[in-house]
């Protein structure tokens, strides 16, 4: 598997080798956008074309295409965890989000 971008959108690809061919998803939002190619250019291409008909459809439908991924999400704990990692955030000056966010990107180092 490897993965795309295009216009901050992600796309995890696979080689089908039974049927000689590459395929694709986006997987950095809820709407579905696939596409395939026999080489890397048309693999390429494919990508571009796929989204590019993806805005505008969205487009023709006067509609906002799903961005990649908000900035927000939400999480469910115990309430002794909540309340302990909103204590922590207090301790430490910030915002339960911004002390979430930075030990979300400790945890990915």
């Amino acid at each position: 598997m490897a993965l795309m971008h295009y216009k901050g959108y992600e796309a995890l690809v696979e080689f089908d080798q039974e049927a000689e061919l590459f395929h694709g998803e986006v997987i950095n939002l809820r709407d579905v956008i696939t596409f395939q190619g026999t080489t890397a250019a048309e693999l390429k291409q494919a990508l571009a074309d796929s989204i590019e008909d993806y805005l505008a459809f969205c487009a023709e439908r006067g509609e906002e295409p799903e961005k990649p991924f908000s900035g927000q999400f939400m999480v469910r704990t115990e309430p002794a965890l909540h309340k302990e990692i909103t204590l922590a955030a207090k301790r430490a000056g910030m915002s339960l989000n911004k002390w979430v966010s930075l030990a979300l990107e400790k945890a990915l180092q």
